[in-house]
């Protein structure tokens, strides 16, 4: 197949990239590299079948330009909670205009299948672990918000022009290539760059809240699975089959920690009830949360250039988190 990705040269997109090249497809990578590197293209740029637009898929006039897919992949968007306090505007110009760009581009050429990127943060503060597919979305920031938005346009696009759409709602990725550099946000590289530099963890509340770490090659896998289907209109959970605490995470990579304050809108657990992506796509995650550390303790030397987090960056960091979340 010839593939378009957006936000191919960010964390998940270019593992995306990665497996579509390495399966034998062709991949035009979109990216306009507001936070995407391009040395996480580096091994696909060698490859025939890669082709490269640097370009901002919010951009009606380039959206008009881009050529021709049979399966589009959008993963481009604003990521991140406390930004998305800030700029709520960008944040709805880039997951909500720009998904809906991207949608009429697949709709004008054709494209066999429409992979969007969703966000588990629509499911807001779940009672129900593991949550399913059908939990009430109450989204409690402008980043999941405008995520869900992006997805509603996608599952109406599927019902009225009948896109042969899917969603995939993703819980808690990590891996090598995750961002190192920009606003505070997953804990992985605040975590990593702390203990490359000998200092503690900061352990927001008591460590005990649990998030469904997923691996990014699982999640790369989940995209070209959900693409070679023929399911259209469905939204698919995308997780570990597990739960993970803080301090479970901290334990595995060794250290000192402190701990600062519990942030208002955050949920104690999040676990995705992923039956249905099993029962109907035929997937399953296959790297375990101690084998996927492993991995990123292995990389630790790739966050050398990440900002140092501390006590007192992070109150100020998360100053409007507690203003607008309480």
């Amino acid at each position: 197949m010839k593939c378009l990705v957006t936000g191919a040269a960010g964390f998940i997109g270019s593992h995306l990239t990665d497996l579509l090249l390495a399966e034998g497809h062709d991949v035009v990578a979109v990216d306009d590299l507001s936070t995407g590197r391009l040395a996480n293209l580096e091994g696909a740029r060698r490859h025939r079948g890669f082709a490269w637009i640097e370009a901002d898929i919010a951009d009606p006039r380039v959206i008009a330009d881009l050529p021709a897919a049979d399966w589009v992949f959008h993963i481009a968007g604003r990521a991140d909670l406390v930004p998305s306090i800030e700029k709520p505007d960008e944040y709805f110009r880039v997951n909500v205009s720009g998904t809906f760009l991207m949608l009429e581009y697949t709709r004008r050429v054709g494209a066999r299948r429409f992979v969007y990127t969703a966000s588990s943060t629509c499911y807001g503060i779940a009672e129900q672990v593991p949550t399913p597919e059908d939990y009430p979305c109450l989204p409690r920031h402008p980043y999941g918000l405008t995520k869900y938005l992006g997805e509603q346009l996608v599952m109406h696009w599927a019902q009225v022009y009948k896109l042969p759409a899917v969603s995939l709602r993703l819980f808690n990725v990590y891996g090598p290539r995750s961002r190192t550099t920009g606003t505070y946000g997953a804990v992985f590289g605040v975590f990593l760059k702390q203990k490359l530099s000998g200092k503690p963890f900061t352990i927001v509340g008591d460590g005990n809240q649990t998030r469904d770490f997923t691996f990014v090659t699982d999640v790369a896998r989940a995209f070209l699975v959900a693409a070679a289907s023929n399911v259209s209109g469905e939204i698919f959970n995308v997780g570990s089959d597990n739960t993970y605490s803080v301090n479970r995470l901290v334990e595995l990579l060794g250290g000192e920690k402190i701990f600062i304050p519990k942030r208002p809108g955050e949920p104690d657990c999040t676990y995705a009830d992923i039956n249905k992506i099993k029962t109907r796509l035929g997937w399953q995650p296959r790297v375990a949360f101690e084998e996927g550390v492993a991995r990123m303790l292995a990389l630790i030397e790739d966050w050398k250039d990440a900002p140092l987090w501390d006590r007192e960056k992070i109150a100020e960091a998360t100053r409007d988190w507690f203003k607008y979340l309480q």
